[in-house]
Formats: structure tokens, C-alpha cells, sequence
């Protein structure tokens, strides 16, 4: 096993507590603290049993869609849908604990190679471990697994601070999904990529704010988000008085699926689970990693004669069936379609799609529609969306 983030933890826990032997690598210690927040609709963690694990949740969650001029233009959208960030040390403590006395080793892999019936890696420090199958969870910079070339690939770029500020930024115990008002951009602006405001009050006068690029190629670069952050704050009267934590983001949202008949397998970024349409994957790491796990478990316990070919094809079979590949193109499809919209489109094109009902948007952002079911939902979103939406979702905006 390879790294030390949520997606190794995850499957980690899983093989651990299938009965397997593992082996880990990283290049840090797994109780390293994450750096970075992880938001999720509060029902799909609940739905797994895993609520306490929350560290902050908001009833009142909201999204501005309105060009910000005016009465008419400032009124929020409201989502009636509870939504929740995690306490970070409670799962990733959680998740260690269901490791076990598993041993991490802190090493930087250099090579991956096939020995025999099994799987070699080859570390910088010397060292050489070998198992049945490698599952590479170290993120999508990873350099040992392989995927096609489809040409450039988009990412979302966020900076954020959670600190306090001289007037509050967002209502008392309010959460804003999207705040794409763009009233503080000027004319040039206006003509470059869109970025929203993701912010959320912590209580006892600290906040979390956080400008964010939903998906583009080139990425916008972290310090114009940090620009339009401060411009956006300044244009409401708001003033940052005390930086606690700054926030930088920077992953792909359209990574091309790993090429699956490779005898490598991989968990999380590096299989390429983010999703393309909301940038969210710690939900489906804590719900695909028990079947996975499972899989391997049989495979490598029942199965003594399979070798890591055999073994990563099995896992890559179950981490994306045919069903799950056709979600994840008809996704990676939409959100082409959206990187070309202006913000007047995209706030257009959003302020339709939380007109759809509730468990059809919350389950289309979580990806557990079934392809039947998301096929009708964004034909749906089609029907009742604008002309100019219409087109945009056909042949691309420009």
C-alpha cells in the first residue's frame, strides 16, 4: 500500500480488517495532520453511520445565484439540506484505529515491478518489499499508474482562511455552498474564469471563507483567487482581522480513468475518483472501500494461485464497473460543457439545477445515482433549463 491520506487510510482499514497482511509506504507518518478541509451533505455520512465523525454541521445552507445588483439579485437559494465538514483528527484517528498495530513505513517508492506471481517495490532508501498486489492510494500525482493522454486536464483552484474579521462575512450558523454574485468584479474580470465564494461560520466570531474556481484549463492561479477573495470581502464592508489557517487547493476534476488492465492497482486520486462534476470523493472513499476490500480479501485468502495481474484486474473490475465508467464519462461530459459557460451562464445554468428535487441534485453531487436514474435526472435539468443553458449543454457556450 501506498500513502498516508484519507483514500489509504480508508482501504487500509478495510483489508485490515478482512484478515490480509499489509504492508505500508509512505512518504509521512499516517498521523500526520491533513491540511485540508472535507465537506460533505451531513444525510450521505449518516447514511454510512459514520455522523459523529462530523465536526461542524449547518441547518441553514444557502447559495447565491444573482448578479448581486439589487434586491432581486441578492436573494439566496435555499437548500433545506444539511451539510457538514469533518472533525479531521476524529476520522483520521478513527481510521488508524481500525489499522490496527499495522506499521507504517516511511519510504519514497522509486520503482514498481513484477516479480514472479507478485508485485515489487523498490524504495530510495534500499529497501525492496514485495506483495501479492500494490495498491497505489498516494494521490493523483502519482508517477506509477498509467492513464491515456485525452489532452489537457482541468483543475479546481481554491484559496481560503479561517480567521476572524471585523464584520461577519456569512449570516450567524449559516454554511454558502456558492456565492457566484460577481457585483465586485469589474468588466475584465467579468471575461475571465468564475470563481465562487464557499464560506461557513465556525461560531464564537470564526469563519471559514473560501474563493473558489469550480474547474478550468489552465487553473487559476492561487494568487488572483486570493485577489478576488479580498475584492469580494472589501465590496461587503468585511476585512480579514486575524488569519488563523490558510487554505490552498489544487486537484484535477477531469483526470482521465487509469488504464485498467495495468497490475498496479490504485485508491482515490490516483484511480481517478474525484468527482468530476463537484470535486467531492471522501464520500465514496468510505463507501467503495468495503467492497474493494472484499474483493481482495476472497481473491488473495481463497485464491492462492492468483498472481497480482489477476488480482489488480479483479479490484479494477469492481473499482470502476461498466456502470461506474459510464457515470464518471457522462460527468466528465457535463462538466466540459460547464468550463465553457461565463458567469452569467453558470449562475443560469446552477440556479436551474437546485430547482430539481432534493434527493436528485444531493444525489447527483454524491454520485450515487444509479445510470438509469442520472440519465432522467440531467435530461430533467435539461428540460427545464434556459434556451441559452440549452445550447450550452449541447454544443459548449463558445
Amino acid at each position: 500500500m501506498l500513502g498516508a491520506g484519507p483514500a489509504a487510510l480508508c482501504i487500509v482499514a478495510e483489508l485490515v480488517e478482512k484478515g490480509l497482511l499489509v504492508t505500508a509506504l509512505a512518504s509521512h507518518p499516517p498521523n500526520k495532520p491533513w491540511p485540508n478541509t472535507y465537506g460533505i451533505w451531513a444525510e450521505e455520512l449518516e447514511s454510512l453511520g459514520l455522523a459523529s465523525l462530523l465536526g461542524h454541521r449547518w441547518t441553514n445552507t444557502v447559495s447565491y445565484f444573482g448578479d448581486g445588483i439589487g434586491e432581486k439579485g441578492q436573494v439566496p437559494t435555499l437548500h433545506n439540506f444539511d451539510y457538514g465538514l469533518f472533525d479531521q483528527t476524529a476520522l483520521q484517528n478513527s481510521l488508524l484505529l481500525r489499522c490496527g498495530d499495522l506499521n507504517w513505513n516511511v519510504e519514497t517508492a522509486m520503482e514498481i515491478r513484477p516479480v514472479e506471481m507478485n508485485t515489487e517495490v523498490v524504495c530510495s532508501s534500499g529497501n525492496v518489499y514485495q506483495a501479492r498486489v500494490v495498491i497505489d492510494a498516494s494521490g493523483h500525482r502519482s508517477r506509477f499508474i498509467r492513464r491515456p493522454n485525452h489532452g489537457p486536464v482541468a483543475q479546481q483552484a481554491a484559496y481560503g482562511v479561517v480567521g476572524r474579521f471585523n464584520f461577519p462575512p456569512v449570516e450567524k450558523e449559516q454554511f454558502v455552498l456558492m456565492d457566484f454574485r460577481p457585483d465586485h468584479l469589474n468588466k475584465k474580470q467579468l471575461r475571465e474564469p468564475p470563481s465562487f465564494l464557499y464560506a461557513m461560520d465556525f461560531g464564537e466570531g470564526l469563519f471559514f471563507v473560501e474563493e473558489t474556481s469550480l474547474a478550468c484549463f489552465p487553473p487559476m492561479e492561487l494568487t488572483q483567487l486570493k485577489e478576488r477573495l479580498h475584492k469580494r470581502l472589501s465590496h461587503r464592508g468585511v476585512k480579514i482581522e486575524e488569519i488563523i489557517h490558510e487554505e490552498h487547493c489544487l486537484f484535477p476534476m477531469n483526470l482521465p480513468l487509469p488504464d485498467r488492465k495495468q497490475p498496479l492497482l490504485a485508491f482515490g486520486g490516483s484511480a481517478s475518483m474525484v468527482h468530476p462534476a463537484s470535486g467531492y470523493m471522501v464520500g465514496a472513499l468510505l463507501r467503495r472501500a468495503p467492497t474493494l476490500a472484499n474483493t481482495l480479501a476472497e481473491a488473495i485468502l481463497l485464491e492462492p494461485a492468483l498472481g497480482s495481474a489477476d488480482i489488480a484486474k479483479l479490484g479494477w473490475n469492481v473499482l470502476w464497473d461498466r456502470e461506474l465508467v459510464q457515470r464518471h464519462r457522462l460527468y466528465q461530459f457535463g462538466l466540459r460543457r460547464l468550463m465553457s459557460f461565463d458567469e452569467h451562464l453558470l449562475r443560469s445554468f446552477f440556479a436551474t439545477f437546485f430547482r430539481l428535487p432534493r434527493k436528485d441534485w444531493s444525489s447527483f453531487l454524491a454520485n450515487t445515482l444509479p445510470l438509469p436514474r442520472l440519465i432522467v435526472v440531467m435530461l430533467k435539468l435539461f428540460t427545464i433549463s434556459s434556451w441559452k443553458v440549452k445550447i450550452g449543454m449541447l454544443f459548449g457556450a463558445f
